[in-house]
């Protein structure tokens, strides 16, 4: 079933919380170098490799790193990976990860330029598509949304490969949505957070900076044994 409105989810460290709070908004891997600032990265270098270059459909035209990507979904494998220490040069635990969560609706009205894919980005067989018409049936939300679920997305997200309906399970939850250069923090409903302590961070930070957002603790967002 498609989330209605479909939720939109971005992942960060919180040391780079006073950055996102100076710029009043989440800004593109491009647009933060441009302004010289050093974010703290939780990306495979991989990955990060593969956005430098990678082009998105044009219109809206750029490369990945000109935009401020988005799971459909939290609790992400990218999250269980550095929960589980796999992302080589990141020390960090999954208590320093924020999310960020918006809408679709809540961006699409920024006018700025998006598009969206079917599965992980960086995938060279994975589809881009700007049309939010086909949003629904593009996206995989049987399998984002299948019971069990943790706040209404699927606990499990594993490839299985004996069988055909979860082959490919992450690739697919790794679905992304991209907005052009910088979303900013009136666009977002909250900030989602592992528990109380951090909860407590987040709002001296977000104090310090005038910046009024929820912060939520959302434990089902993390890996807590649940």
């Amino acid at each position: 079933m498609v989330p209605d409105p479909v939720r939109l989810f971005h992942i960060t460290a919180i040391d780079n919380l006073a950055h996102i709070c100076k710029a009043n908004a989440l800004l593109s891997k491009s647009a933060g170098v441009a302004r010289g600032i050093a974010y703290q990265n939780i990306a495979h270098a991989g990955a990060q490799g593969a956005c430098v270059g990678k082009m998105v459909p044009n219109p809206p035209g750029g490369t990945m790193h000109e935009y401020v990507p988005f799971y459909f979904a939290p609790r992400s494998p990218m999250l269980s990976a550095i929960h589980n220490r796999r992302v080589n040069n990141c020390s960090l635990l999954q208590g320093d990860i924020l999310h960020f969560e918006t809408t679709v609706p809540q961006v699409a009205v920024l006018g700025r330029g998006i598009v969206f894919y079917d599965r992980n980005a960086t995938l060279m067989f994975s589809n881009a598509y700007t049309d939010l018409n086909l949003l629904s049936t593009t996206v995989d939300w049987n399998l984002l949304t299948e019971h069990p679920c943790l706040d209404g997305y699927c606990k499990y997200f594993q490839n299985r490969p004996a069988e055909p309906k979860y082959v490919d399970r992450m690739e697919k939850r790794q679905a992304e949505f991209l907005v052009r250069d910088h979303v900013p923090l009136a666009s977002f409903s909250k900030i989602g957070v592992i528990n109380q302590a951090t909860a407590d961070k987040v709002a001296v930070i977000l104090a310090a900076a005038g910046i009024k957002l929820a912060v939520e603790v959302k434990t089902d967002w993390y890996f807590l044994g649940q």
